[in-house]
């Protein structure tokens, strides 16, 4: 799963979201005062469990997988929420209408590859996005042997926002440890 891998993508990009990737956005929405999440490319509920094991609370989660489009669903879905929080397809045609789409609506934290924000691509989506926090690479097929060859980074979009991201760097394991705080049971 990456530009330099030659391994065949899974259909509809369904990957589960490892803890390991999901720890360093925890900081942040709690910082935000993110309570409650929308979850609209949910796979197998992965990142939903995460959070919810961190004390959030999911308004809401679905997936392409069971019939929901998330770029085409009643917008009034995602008002129960706080944000969106979710680990998008990473396919561009369909990433970059999500990005669009999802700002409109609620803060949406994506989680995808961190080289995206240093292509022409990124530009139009630049100026509304408010944070891209390093995360690393991630293990994202159980039980193989290595890990990504691509980095990653949640970035946090926002209509209302402009003026272009703070980048967040990787903390130390300790110290992001110490910060995000103990998992609540969900």
């Amino acid at each position: 799963m990456g530009k330099r891998s030659s391994f065949p993508r899974r259909k509809a990009d369904d990957y589960a979201t490892p803890l390991k990737g999901v720890m360093p956005v925890i900081p942040h929405l709690r910082a935000e005062g993110i309570v409650t999440f929308v979850e609209p490319c949910a796979g197998a509920g992965n990142l939903v469990a995460h959070l919810c094991r961190f004390g959030f609370l999911c308004a809401f989660a679905r997936d392409l997988r069971d019939g929901f489009d998330a770029l085409t669903c009643d917008p009034n879905i995602f008002q129960s929420a706080d944000a969106i929080v979710t680990n998008p397809p990473w396919t561009r045609s369909v990433m970059h209408p999500m990005i669009e789409r999802f700002s409109d609506l609620l803060p949406t934290w994506l989680l995808f590859d961190a080289d995206w924000a240093h292509t022409k691509q990124a530009a139009p989506y630049l100026d509304f996005c408010s944070h891209i926090v390093a995360v690393g690479r991630l293990k994202w097929v159980p039980g193989t042997k290595h890990q990504s060859k691509d980095s990653c980074s949640w970035y946090r979009f926002d209509r209302r926002h402009s003026g272009g991201p703070q980048f967040i760097g990787r903390r130390s394991n300790e110290t992001a440890k110490s910060y995000v705080g103990a998992p609540a049971s969900c």
